[in-house]
């Protein structure tokens, strides 16, 4: 395993600005692009602190963990970052001398499948009120994933929503783009509500910022999902709606649905559009051409949650701590300048 002066040679930074950075010291000032270089030396060199701890893991009890998704089955198959997440949450746990259980989601209320106490719990999505109150009925110690409800009261470990957004639109700005559109879909919770999807708010905001936001090229389904992305190009199309040049899409699997939409109208991809996804699943490098998108790195945060988990259930962790996770963009092949006209 990789040590502090490794991570600090490959990142040519101090060794005390890694350790901080990597410690979650909230009263550093670094820019995220550093924390992010720190985070992805972290993980390219192997330097887990759950692994660093199975000493001492191997002398505690086996602790039993909750993994509860607030999405539906159907939403995880729709979009695998989920259900990645969810696979990478287990595989952390066992290395963390954790047995985890899954919940079963019977119409908005969650049943155990196994009669057993809980010592924790990991819970990924976004939950209303009536639901954080049922995830309390099974136990105190919760850390949040995707979202941070209750901060005053629970730890959480979100993606950088408002770098990774911000990374895309600066990318497409540098090629040259002016028209840019948004590709999405509804958020809807389990009755009914609407939750806001920080993609879209960050990406209104910074094109109001530059003075090119646009509502005529936004393009929205009833969901974010691959058919919805599809669908939702492929009647604007039809209907003769004006294509902006450049388009950044809620999700990968959305963005592979609208790919394949352009390519059956003959709009070539990077050529006539650019397109930028979010999430990077792995997919996203097989796709024809290669996705360009923002990358969430989910082994680190999961091993983040894993970590604020088991120091909240060792009463190590006194105030509840929010996790930001740098995103960063990965580029491939479905960007370009735009056609002159």
């Amino acid at each position: 395993m990789a040590t502090l002066s490794q991570i600090a040679r490959a990142t040519g930074l101090s060794v005390t600005t890694v350790s901080r950075v990597l410690n979650h010291d909230e009263t550093l000032s670094v820019p995220d692009e550093t924390k992010f270089k720190i985070f992805e030396a972290a993980e390219k060199l192997d330097y887990k602190t759950i692994k660093a701890r199975k000493a001492e893991n191997a002398r505690l009890k086996r602790l039993s963990i909750l993994i509860l998704d607030w999405y539906s089955e159907y939403e995880m198959l729709s979009d695998p970052y989920y259900l990645y997440l969810m696979t990478t949450l287990e595989k952390q746990c066992a290395l963390s001398n954790m047995n985890t259980i899954r919940v079963v989601n019977v119409n908005g209320e969650y049943k155990l499948t196994v009669d057993v106490k809980i010592d924790g719990m990991l819970a990924i999505g976004r939950f209303n009120p009536n639901q954080l109150n049922m995830l309390r009925d099974f136990t105190k110690n919760i850390v949040f994933l995707d979202s941070s409800p209750m901060e005053a009261t629970y730890s959480s470990v979100t993606p950088n929503y408002k770098l990774g957004v911000t990374q895309a639109i600066e990318y497409f700005l540098s090629l040259g783009h002016r028209e840019i559109g948004f590709v999405g879909g509804e958020v809807v919770g389990y009755e009914q509500e609407i939750i806001v999807d920080h993609r879209k708010q960050e990406f209104i905001q910074l094109l109001e910022k530059h003075g090119i936001y646009n509502s005529q090229y936004f393009f929205e389904g009833a969901k974010i999902s691959y058919e919805e992305g599809y669908k939702t190009i492929l009647e604007a199309i039809q209907k003769g709606r004006k294509l902006p040049t450049a388009l950044f899409v809620a999700n990968d699997s959305m963005a592979n649905g609208v790919m394949r939409a352009l390519s059956e109208c003959d709009i070539n991809v990077p050529n006539d559009i650019s397109i930028i996804g979010f999430n990077n699943i792995t997919s996203t490098q097989f796709m024809t051409p290669p996705l360009t998108t923002v990358n969430i790195p989910m082994g680190f945060m999961a091993d983040c949650a894993i970590e604020t988990l088991r120091q909240t259930i060792e009463n190590k962790s006194i105030l509840p701590r929010k996790i930001i996770v740098p995103c960063n963009l990965v580029v491939r092949d479905t960007c370009a300048k735009p056609k002159k006209t």
